[in-house]
């Protein structure tokens, strides 16, 4: 009984480390152009699908056409203002305008110009250049192309729960701003409804 007792007690250890095996964790790579989506939260795929659609869109209005028109064929150019999250979870807006500024280089259309800290941070680099490089390689000072056009805009949602069903609504609102004559040139909008259902086992 107490030989019994003991080989019982000496494999316990053996007998977890074997449960614990069963629960190991698989890793692969999976194509990075496909929508994964875990959750009903704010992902990727939909950065990319509404920056390229309200981009689309934007380029498709009359404001494009009139400026180069007015301009002997110049392109005009663009600078991303703040997108601001008004959600109620985290969204890396950062992503979003990035996904923007792709777009808008994409079209063809208009040239992007950049801003805010990305701006500041040129504008220093140039300083140091005028201190620290050579004449012939230095960039020069006052040569910035200035924005014809701001955008601007934000991210609001709404969330709706019942009996084990979730849904969320995303709404982007988008603005396109003549800097100039500060004009409305567009604005546009972008809906995205999610449903997540949670079975009654918990699964």
């Amino acid at each position: 009984m107490k030989m019994r007792k003991w080989l019982m007690t000496a494999m316990l250890p053996v007998v977890a480390v074997a449960v614990s095996g069963c629960g190991s964790t698989k890793v692969g790579r999976v194509d990075s152009g496909k929508e994964i989506a875990l959750t009903d939260r704010w992902n990727a795929e939909d950065s990319r699908q509404v920056s390229q659609e309200m981009i689309g869109d934007m380029m498709s209005f009359p404001w494009v056409q009139e400026f180069t028109r007015a301009n002997r064929g110049k392109r005009p150019t663009v600078i991303v203002q703040r997108i601001a999250n008004k959600s109620h979870e985290h969204i890396a807006t950062d992503t979003f305008v990035n996904d923007i500024k792709r777009a808008v280089i994409r079209s063809g259309k208009a040239d992007f110009v950049a801003g805010g800290a990305e701006r500041e941070a040129l504008r220093e680099e140039k300083k140091q250049q005028d201190v620290h490089a050579s004449e012939k390689t230095r960039v020069e000072m006052g040569q910035e192309s200035g924005a014809n056009f701001a955008l601007s805009g934000s991210i609001n949602s709404f969330v709706d729960q019942l009996d084990g069903k979730r849904v969320t609504f995303y709404q982007v609102d988008l603005k396109l701003i003549n800097v100039e004559t500060t004009r409305e040139v567009w604005n546009g909008q972008k809906k995205i409804q999610k449903l997540m259902e949670r079975s009654r086992f918990g699964l």
